[in-house]
C-alpha cells in the first residue's frame, strides 16, 4: 500500500534522493524545503517551499496547510555543517547548527504530531559524528554537539510517542557525497537513500530509539 512521506531538506542531496526513491516505488512525497530546485520539481512530489525548519511560525503554517493529511513516514532531513575548531570555535556558527540540526527536527515533529499516523515512523537523519565513543579526532564542535543533542531528542521521542505506536530511529547515512561536504564521500546520495529507506521499512516499535548506520549496524552513543 502506498504511503505518505514527508521529507525536509528535500531540494538536494540526501533529501532529493529520498524523494526520488519513495516516488519511484509509488509513495506520495511531501517535499519540504526553503527553496525548491528544478530537480525536485521534476520528481512529481508535492513541493512545500518557503519552509525554514528554524521558523516555528512557518512550520505551524505548513501543518495547517496539510489539513487532515496523515503522514506515515516523517524524515526530518534538513541539516547544515559548518567547520570549526578549538582554535576558531565560531560560536555563531555553532548556534546556527543547533538551531537547524537539533531544534529544527524537534520543531517539525512537534508541529506535525497530530498529522503523524498512529503506527507511523520517524527517521531522524543524524550522524555518527554525534557519537561520544566514536569521536577519536576532536574538532567540529557545532556539528558534533548538535547531532549528539539530536540523538538525545530522538531517544526521548521514542518514549513519548510509544503510546501511539510511532517508532523513531536515528540514522547515520554514511559519508555521503553531497554539496554539504564539497562532493567528497564514500557513497552517493542515491546509495545512501536506498539504505536509509531499508532501515525505515525494517523499523519496528521494538527497535524504536536505536542509533543505526544506514548499512544496518548499531552505532555507539
Amino acid at each position: 500500500m502506498a504511503k505518505t512521506v514527508l521529507i525536509t531538506g528535500a531540494n538536494r542531496g540526501i533529501g532529493l534522493a529520498l524523494t526520488r526513491h519513495f516516488i519511484a516505488r509509488g509513495d506520495r512525497v511531501i517535499a519540504v524545503c526553503r527553496k525548491s530546485s528544478d530537480a525536485l520539481d521534476a520528481t512529481g512530489a508535492q513541493v512545500e517551499a518557503g519552509i525554514d525548519v528554524t521558523d516555528e511560525a512557518a512550520i505551524g503554517a505548513l501543518a495547517k496547510r496539510l489539513g487532515d493529511t496523515r503522514i506515515d513516514i516523517l524524515i526530518p532531513n534538513a541539516g547544515i555543517l559548518e567547520r570549526d575548531s578549538f582554535a576558531d570555535p565560531a560560536f555563531d556558527g555553532i548556534r546556527r547548527q543547533f538551531e537547524v540540526n537539533t531544534l529544527g527536527p524537534l520543531q517539525v515533529v512537534h508541529a506535525l504530531r497530530e498529522r503523524i499516523a498512529d503506527g507511523g515512523k520517524i527517521g531522524l537523519i543524524t550522524s555518527r559524528m554525534g557519537s561520544m565513543e566514536d569521536n577519536t579526532s576532536g574538532g567540529y564542535y557545532g556539528y558534533r554537539a548538535s547531532k549528539a543533542a539530536l540523538n538525545a531528542i530522538g531517544k526521548s521521542l521514542a518514549f513519548d510517542l510509544a503510546p501511539r505506536n510511532i517508532a523513531v530511529v536515528l540514522l547515520h547515512p554514511g559519508y555521503v557525497a553531497t554539496e554539504m561536504v564539497g562532493g567528497s564521500g564514500d557513497v552517493t546520495p542515491e546509495q545512501a537513500a536506498k539504505q536509509l529507506i531499508e532501515r525505515i521499512d525494517a523499523l519496528t516499535p521494538e527497535r524504536s530509539g536505536t542509533f543505526q548506520h544506514a548499512n544496518g549496524t548499531t552505532l555507539p552513543w
